[in-house]
């Protein structure tokens, strides 16, 4: 009777566990703090001279790009040509192409095909 109560207790923190672990947090890129400050020519850079170190050093991390905007959507902007830049919300009309800005977001990775860094849920640095 005791094992039974002993499995059924290990089970149920097993179970809690694996729940935590699956239903995590989402991050919250907006208010994490930036690992990496960069401009966008340098980033672009990088990914253009060796993208496999570049993807380590930035792949999934937080970081700040300061550039030019060459392009701009409802809620994407380009900076600098290279860096593709996608918020969750739209953009504010204040902003125009040639504007200098800066922008916080996570890495998602480089396109070898349009030369392009991608980073996701962005937001404007005042």
């Amino acid at each position: 009777m005791k094992k039974k109560i002993f499995i059924f207790i290990i089970t149920i923190i097993i179970v809690i566990i694996a729940y935590n672990y699956v239903y995590q947090d989402h991050r919250n890129i907006q208010k994490e703090k930036a690992e990496f400050v960069v401009l966008a020519t340098e980033i672009s850079n990088e990914f253009l001279d060796n993208p496999e170190q570049a993807s380590i050093k930035y792949l999934n991390k937080t970081i700040e790009v300061t550039g030019v905007v060459t392009n701009i959507n409802d809620n994407d902007l380009t900076l600098d040509i290279n860096v593709f830049c996608q918020f969750v919300a739209n953009i504010e009309d204040e902003i125009s192409v040639g504007d200098k800005i800066k922008v916080k977001g996570r890495c998602i990775g480089f396109d070898d095909l349009l030369t392009e860094l991608k980073l996701d849920q962005c937001t404007i640095i005042e």
